[in-house]
């Protein structure tokens, strides 16, 4: 593999992970809202719930646009 096959196969992976790390915690807010009796645990489950989805539409799409191809390469 070439230095830049080996490049593209890393930032594949990490967008990948930053996806699996959202959905993560996205799936733990939702338990916690879930599993909680009082307020204070459903609104930080929904916080937590509410950022997992923010990063799972935001960051992965921003990382690709970072490393995109410059145009006329």
């Amino acid at each position: 593999m070439t230095d830049a096959d080996l490049q593209a196969r890393n930032r594949y992976f990490t967008i990948v992970a930053v996806n699996l790390a959202a959905t993560v915690g996205a799936i733990f807010g939702l338990v916690l809202m879930g599993r909680s009796a009082g307020l204070e645990g459903r609104l930080l489950g929904a916080a937590i719930l509410i950022a997992g989805v923010y990063v799972m539409a935001v960051v992965p799409r921003s990382l690709a646009r970072r490393w995109r191809t410059p145009p006329g390469s």
